[in-house]
């Protein structure tokens, strides 16, 4: 009975594994500058040309203006880069 626990445990710890890199999506950083800022605060452009998506769960300063250097993190869900953090240069 021991033996069959243990070998149990073992198969759902390395289902957990697999699934867990999934569920836990590390952010990607990026530094640019800022082309364009959407007029709604929803998006922010850089230089690059890199579009980030604004969640209404992260805060940007308000008078974020093209020109400002940034530094971004993001994560990638449906094709789209979602901001979790900005920092602007002073």
């Amino acid at each position: 009975m021991k033996a069959l626990f243990a070998s149990l445990t073992a198969i759902a710890m390395l289902g957990v594994r697999a699934v867990a890199p999934g569920v836990m999506a590390q952010d990607k950083t990026i530094e640019g500058q800022v082309m364009a800022v959407d007029p709604a605060g929803k998006s922010l452009t850089l230089q690059d040309g890199t579009k980030l998506t604004i969640p209404e769960t992260v805060k940007v300063q308000t008078d974020l203006k093209p020109g400002a250097k940034v530094k971004a993190a993001y994560q990638e869900k449906d094709g789209q880069k979602i901001l979790t953090n900005l920092e602007v240069a002073k």
